[in-house]
């Protein structure tokens, strides 16, 4: 069985600073889900905190995001957002 892939779509990108995240939808197996990922997140990548600049540090780690949101999926895919927080990207690093 092959690994799960995560396609981002990139023109989906939306820096929501009222709750401190940034919002995009993706596709996993066929399916579309929207995810955020919490500045925490972000901020654990880069080492400091977002400022105004969430969506080009997002695409500068894109590739642990997406493994970290899949994590956050197979912890729940039900749900209407899929909000990716620094345990997801945790238990990545674990894996």
């Amino acid at each position: 069985m092959a690994a799960q892939q995560l396609e981002i779509d990139d023109t989906t990108l939306f820096d929501n600073l009222d709750d401190r995240q940034v919002e995009f939808d993706g596709r996993v197996d066929g399916e579309n889900y929207q995810f955020a990922v919490q500045y925490s997140v972000i901020e654990a990548l880069r080492g400091s905190q977002p400022d105004g600049d969430a969506e080009d540090s997002f695409r500068r780690y894109r590739d642990p995001i997406a493994q970290a949101a899949l994590t956050a999926l197979a912890n729940g895919p039900d749900r209407p957002i899929i909000v990716i927080s620094e345990n997801d990207l945790d238990q990545e690093a674990q894996a």
